[in-house]
């Protein structure tokens, strides 16, 4: 019995060395993960909203700029932003057959999450810091 017995790949996947990339279990836990994060930030972020639904503007900052208020904001955003590229990404790369096309996207993807978050980031640390 050779050693490529158990190896169920197809021989001409086998002789070019493709198979698993082995990264798809930490994408898939990295994604569970955001999502539970985002869970229980979204249920925080909704109970912070509804508390804060008849408040004037200058109440609404100073929920906002309090330390853990901020804190728990600055997460969310990222942890939204995060968990947003991390699903986009499976979805082009199972359905984007082009690889040119793919290539483009996941980075135009990326682009833009990395400036929304620095966006939202910016956006309460000014309210926190009160610039």
């Amino acid at each position: 019995m050779s050693t490529n017995a158990k190896d169920l790949r197809n021989p001409l996947k086998r002789a070019r060395g493709l198979g698993s990339a082995q990264s798809g279990v930490g994408h898939w836990w990295t994604q569970r993960v955001t999502a539970a994060a985002l869970v229980l930030l979204g249920l925080w972020f909704v109970a912070t909203v509804l508390c804060l639904l008849h408040a004037d503007y200058a109440t609404a900052k100073a929920a906002v700029a309090k330390p853990w208020n901020a804190l728990l904001l600055i997460v969310f955003v990222i942890t939204m932003f995060w968990h947003a590229v991390l699903g986009l990404q499976v979805v082009i790369e199972d359905y984007v057959h082009t690889r040119w096309k793919e290539v483009v996207l996941l980075v135009a993807i990326k682009f833009l999450a990395v400036l929304g978050a620095l966006a939202g980031v910016l956006a309460v640390l000014r309210i926190a810091l009160g610039v």
